[in-house]
């Protein structure tokens, strides 16, 4: 659980106890709880991944498509496409052919060389009737260009990468995994080149 989650949920706990000292005639004691208990509340839930994750998908914009005709044999990015130029958070979209078992997984590669899977809440890439999608989210400079690079896993893998995002998520560092560290259970099916066409450091 996050430390911003922990305030949150004292926060509430805040307010209820003013609320009850309120009843028993002890506002000394319940009105700096309750005003604190507030405070704790709007800091927890306006710096929590529930807020943030619904304001990315509010803003979350696409690239250009592809245009796929004829039958699917692989896992292809429909969007965006090599070469485009992108905002800092995306739907990065794709199609699988229907005998596709495995999870899918983008991962960018910034000029840190570092690799940073790509998540939304359901962490690997939701797949249905033949597409899969993910919302990708770029951090650098504008015109920074980055590897868009899509693995097919399996089970052990995609475990790996679920579990590295929630690590990241708790202390809120990034710090992305060195090539060395990449598990042997991906196989990377795609590789892109994509710039950022706006300034996105700092934005998540």
């Amino acid at each position: 659980m996050s430390t911003k989650i922990v305030v949150l949920i004292i926060g509430v706990l805040f307010v209820l106890i003013a609320l009850l000292a309120s009843k028993k005639s002890n506002s000394k004691l319940g009105i700096p709880l309750g005003i604190l208990g507030i405070l704790m509340m709007i800091y927890g839930s306006y710096s929590s991944e529930f807020v943030n994750y619904n304001s990315q998908i509010e803003q979350v914009s696409t690239g250009k498509k592809l245009k796929i005709s004829g039958p699917v044999n692989a896992v292809k990015v429909v969007s965006p496409i090599d070469k485009d130029s992108v905002d800092c958070r995306i739907l990065t979209m794709g199609v699988y052919p229907e005998s596709h078992k495995k999870d899918i997984w983008a991962i960018i590669r910034p000029t840190d060389d570092r690799y940073y899977p790509q998540s939304d809440h359901t962490n690997t890439s939701y797949k249905r009737d033949g597409e899969w999608q993910v919302v990708t989210r770029f951090g650098g400079d504008k015109g920074e260009a980055y590897d868009l690079i899509i693995y097919e896993v399996d089970s052990t893998a995609s475990s790996f990468f679920s579990s590295t995002i929630e690590k990241w998520k708790e202390v809120d560092d990034y710090p992305g995994l060195k090539l060395e560290e990449m598990p042997t259970g991906a196989k990377e099916v795609e590789r892109l080149k994509i710039y950022t066409r706006k300034n996105c450091r700092g934005v998540f």
